[in-house]
Parts: structure tokens; C-alpha cells; sequence
């Protein structure tokens, strides 16, 4: 999977909250993208993702257009501000309803992948009682668990305790080894140097720098 920014721009009430952004994502990489808040990095995401109308430019995924040949990404996992999930139904039927959607993976890979979270699968507790930091296992566990081209995270290890962080950083390293494109957004500097392929810095709405990471993982 390619993904191609072509100059996209976007006001927002009268602010300009992207101006002409470009950037090239292949797959198989991990790109991180970091600034401070207001920056434009969910903005981008968002963008990506199909959610946002685009003032002017592009985005391609490999031949198709967002907003024109398609609507979004047509495999993607994604973690956009807080996920919302049903807060009187376990963390199991959450995930059993959104793969009712594609109906590509079944009980047994949802019960996995809920597992490798760190969460119970057979945990009757409602997402209503869950810990913040279980609701982002959760939200991690629904962004990875039908094996998509692509995943674009926004602040992932939000919440997290040390173990939550390592067991992300451990997910997503699988995930590069499975060619998946990947975009995270994270005010954790150590996760975009220990992650990152490519770091991306944005402010006022540009991308100011990139950086090819040559000390991942260090």
C-alpha cells in the first residue's frame, strides 16, 4: 500500500488547520508523527482516513482518490480521539459486533487478539466499568484485530501503565513484520524514536521536518 498527500489544505472556522501538506507513506513502515497540540496531526489522520472534507488537494491510496474513488481506506484499523464503545456490553461483544461488520474474522480471533491485550476474554464486566487504560487495550485490540493494510493511531499509549506500553510496542512491531503501513501520532517521544521509521514533525498546520530514524528501537 502507498499513500499520497498531495497539498491538501483545510480551514476550520476561519483557521487554517493543514496548509499544503504532501507526504508519501509506503507500507511496511512506521511513521510517527509528533508536535504540540493543535498542530495538525490529528487533523492529517483524520484526512487519511476519509473523515474530513478536503478544502483543496489530494489523498491517493495507491490508485484511488479519498472523497472521490472511494470514501476511505478500504482495509484499515483506526484510533481516533476516544474510541467509543458500548458501555453496557463486555469488551468480547464490543469487538464480536464491530467484525460483524466485515464478518472477516471469527470468536476465536477475537478472543485472541482481546487476550493479547492483556484484557479477559471471558471478563463479564461491562466496558462502562472498565479502567481507562483497559478501554485503550480495547481500542487497541479493535484497530489490530482484522489484520488490516493499514493503521493510524492517534496518542495509542494514552493511559497505559508500563506493561500496556510495552505490550503496544510489541504489537505494532509485529504488525511492521506483517507489511502493514502505520501511522502514529504521540506526545511520548519515546515511542516515536523507538517505533518510528520516519519522524514527522508538524506545527501550525506543516510538516516542518522529517527524519529518516536510523536509532529505532535503541
Amino acid at each position: 500500500m502507498k499513500i499520497k498527500v498531495e497539498n491538501i489544505e483545510k480551514q476550520i472556522k476561519g483557521n487554517e488547520v493543514l496548509k499544503n501538506v504532501s507526504f508519501e507513506f509506503e507500507s511496511g513502515k512506521v511513521y510517527g508523527i509528533y508536535g504540540r497540540n493543535g498542530s495538525g496531526k490529528t487533523m492529517l489522520m483524520r484526512c487519511i482516513l476519509g473523515l474530513i472534507n478536503l478544502d483543496s488537494g489530494k489523498i491517493m491510496i495507491d490508485e484511488d482518490e479519498i472523497g472521490k474513488d472511494i470514501d476511505f481506506p478500504q482495509s484499515v484499523g483506526a484510533m481516533i480521539e476516544n474510541p467509543g464503545f458500548f458501555p453496557y456490553s463486555t469488551g468480547y461483544e464490543n469487538l464480536k459486533l464491530l467484525a460483524e461488520i466485515k464478518n472477516i474474522i471469527g470468536e476465536q480471533e477475537i478472543r485472541e487478539m482481546i487476550n493479547k491485550v492483556g484484557l479477559d476474554d471471558k471478563d463479564k464486566r461491562t466496558v462502562s466499568k472498565y479502567s481507562l487504560g483497559m478501554r485503550q487495550r480495547l481500542a487497541i485490540a479493535q484497530a489490530v484485530m482484522e489484520k488490516p493494510k493499514l493503521l493510524v493511531l492517534d496518542e495509542p499509549t494514552n493511559a497505559l501503565d508500563e506493561e500496556g506500553v510495552e505490550m503496544f510496542r510489541k504489537i505494532i512491531k509485529e504488525e511492521v513484520k506483517r507489511d502493514t503501513l502505520i501511522i502514529i501520532s504521540s506526545h511520548n517521544k519515546e515511542d516515536i524514536d523507538i517505533l518510528s521509521d520516519v519522524k514527522i514533525k508538524m506545527e501550525s498546520g506543516k510538516i516542518v521536518d522529517v527524519v529518516e530514524n536510523d536509532s529505532k528501537g535503541e
